[in-house]
């Protein structure tokens, strides 16, 4: 079993690169789905549902559910019994991956601010600021949480600052890597 995680800040392309493992016929498992999913129960916002989490079961607490996850649909998995986990915010999930998978990749998405911030504001998704003061808040957040870290100690970076083709193309060029 491979299992390659996703990690960048908001904006940064992640989605894409889910997208395409998908149309490869990889299982790819969202973390922040599952923030978004409790979230909902707690009629609560996801920023702070997130940080709730950590602080009542533990920085491990997403990481651990994720790895339940990946078990059970290995147990039907496709052939190829590759898994996407996009989404990886901490090192605390980082080491807890590597522990439990022996093929572990980490793969980074990076984007300058204003591009992503750009791209969140026609995103159009419920927990996307479209003021830019909003947008920075969750940056913080999100390297509050030590993202900066888990970028700095990826396998692979990819910089997503060209056009959709080119980026495209990079991606289509990590998978190719990683699945021969």
């Amino acid at each position: 079993m491979k299992v390659v995680g996703i990690s960048g800040l908001p904006g940064s392309g992640k989605s894409l690169v889910s997208k395409i493992a998908k149309e490869k016929n990889i299982i790819v498992i969202n973390m922040g789905d599952l923030v978004r999913k409790e979230a909902k129960k707690r009629n609560a916002d996801v920023g702070e549902t997130s940080i709730k989490l950590r602080e009542e079961f533990g920085e491990y607490v997403l990481a651990k559910l994720t790895i339940e996850k990946i078990k059970k649909e290995s147990e039907t998995a496709n052939s190829k019994n590759i898994f996407i986990i996009e989404g990886i915010r901490s090192q605390h999930e980082v080491r807890m991956f590597r522990k439990s998978f022996k093929n572990f990749f980490l793969l980074s998405v990076f984007a300058s601010p204003k591009t992503r911030f750009n791209r969140l504001k026609s995103r159009n998704r419920n927990d996307d600021s479209v003021e830019y003061e909003g947008f920075l808040k969750r940056d913080q957040r999100e390297l509050d949480f030590g993202i900066g870290n888990v970028v700095a100690t990826s396998d692979c970076i990819i910089i997503n600052e060209s056009d959709l083709e080119t980026y495209k193309n990079q991606i289509n060029g990590f998978f190719n890597k990683i699945l021969n």
